[in-house]
């Protein structure tokens, strides 16, 4: 059993490593090192990219949680679509991990069907994903972490990297000029993935110090 569970942790790493789980090539690498943790591991968190992963990660640094000794994996999946994949090769190892996992609110029906689907339960509602550890951003984690830092928080940020004249500039454009400022700072972030990969850490530190961390966030790593 232990070499069957083995092999199917080498087959999820090369279908990361080849592209057949889909994302671009630091997913498919950031996929591949999670899943070689995999089979020592006493957690294992499905989360739909790097930076959730890099969310969650820097959430419990900031907690003083060391998920390395702890052995809990953050396993950025490259998708929502890949969720039933993961959970069909993960869900053997129930019986001795932990399973969780992070989604978006437009992914939500998805993340239910893949636990449906590989019978590890039956959530017909967000408290039933919760129970079985899984909770839900609304609408997104970037959101998430906006609402958490504030608008005055969030451009305090962008001056301490300094992104506020990019920022200015970017909120002068005609297709954004009449957008509220909370749209505005989401779409920024999201225009380059390294803006967004790096104030996925940023926006969760200035959180935690105000201690408006996500509950999605929060209550996961309370799971694992």
């Amino acid at each position: 059993m232990a070499t069957a569970r083995r092999a199917d942790m080498i087959e999820l790493a090369r279908g990361a490593l080849d592209g057949r789980l889909g994302g671009n090539a630091a997913s498919i690498r950031a996929t591949a090192r999670a899943l070689a943790k995999v089979e020592s591991a006493t957690a294992v968190v499905l989360v739909e990219g790097i930076s959730d992963q890099i969310a969650l990660e820097t959430a419990a640094v900031c907690r003083g949680r060391d998920l390395e000794a702890e052995r809990v994996v953050i396993v950025p999946i490259g998708g929502a679509h890949a969720i039933g994949r993961f959970l069909t090769r993960l869900g053997p190892l129930g019986t001795r991990v932990r399973l969780a996992g992070l989604c978006d609110l437009r992914e939500e029906e998805i993340f239910r069907r893949g636990l449906a689907a590989t019978h590890l339960g039956s959530p017909r509602t967000r408290a039933d994903m919760e129970h079985l550890g899984f909770y839900v951003c609304v609408n997104d984690l970037e959101e998430e972490l906006i609402r958490a830092v504030g608008t005055a928080g969030v451009e305090a940020l962008f001056a301490s990297e300094g992104d506020l004249r990019s920022f200015h500039s970017f909120q002068s454009q005609p297709a954004w000029r009449d957008r509220n400022l909370e749209a505005q700072m989401y779409r920024f972030m999201r225009s380059s993935s390294r803006r967004n990969l790096r104030y996925a850490r940023l926006f969760v530190e200035a959180a935690v110090g105000r201690d408006t961390l996500p509950r999605p966030l929060d209550a996961l790593l309370t799971t694992v």
